[in-house]
């Protein structure tokens, strides 16, 4: 490929980056909330976020697309931008599936320790923060690092919104140079290297989360030194 269509790819990598980084920020956000709504006391609560995970979770992220971006802002005499369109639909998708984590991880915490928090008089907010949360959310970390390479994946539907993401540029590539086994082998490869790299970094934060938890911590023994000719062996 001539320097002019890798620096095309360039553009798209750097776009998929981008789009990457603001949709998983929103469904990160939108995991715990749900997540967390899902364990709320009062019913309404639990039911709106189950309503919402269960929407999200059930339709196309494909789908849901082309409503936020085709039939939505004419019904509302409004238009978003391509990169806050995917961003919102693959955010919204996607923090329906990671709310399920929360719920589950949250729920997989020992009763004794919430227990021990009412014990102590905590608000359910204190409990939250204190005590479930600490321990739930290294347990988050295995099942949202798969998330994150699923919406990795998943970006590569933006292209059909003609947002120059890598899958959109890859296309450019291939009607120009009509070849498709050459730029689509590139396109795997570099779709493989970001998504290691995420991994390694998800599983550096799982280390960091998890150390320490679960462990006494070590008792230091002072070394007795016995006199010379005492007769102990």
């Amino acid at each position: 490929m001539t320097s002019g269509l890798w620096e095309l790819v360039l553009q798209g990598v750097w776009v998929t980056v981008q789009l990457l980084f603001f949709s998983s920020l929103l469904a990160t956000a939108v995991s715990f909330v749900a997540g967390i709504a899902r364990t709320h006391r009062l019913w309404i609560v639990r039911f709106l976020a189950g309503f919402y995970t269960e929407v999200f979770r059930g339709t196309s992220a494909l789908v849901m697309i082309f409503w936020v971006f085709f039939v939505l802002p004419p019904a509302f005499g409004w238009q978003l931008v391509p990169m806050w369109a995917g961003t919102l639909a693959l955010g919204l998708t996607y923090g329906a599936y990671g709310s399920e984590i929360v719920r589950g991880a949250l729920a997989a915490v020992d009763p004794a320790q919430k227990e021990g928090g009412i014990a102590l008089s905590f608000t359910p907010w204190q409990r939250m923060k204190l005590i479930l949360l600490p321990q739930a959310v290294p347990e988050m970390i295995p099942p949202f690092s798969n998330l994150l390479i699923e919406l990795l994946k998943g970006t590569a539907l933006v292209s059909i919104m003609g947002m120059g993401d890598l899958a959109f540029s890859a296309n450019l590539v291939r009607l120009a140079l009509q070849e498709s086994a050459e730029i689509y082998t590139y396109v795997l490869l570099i779709y493989f290297v970001i998504a290691f790299l995420l991994t390694r970094v998800m599983r550096g934060l799982e280390k960091k989360l998890k150390a320490g938890v679960g462990k006494a911590p070590r008792k230091k023994t002072a070394a007795v030194r016995v006199p010379e000719g005492s007769g102990v062996s």
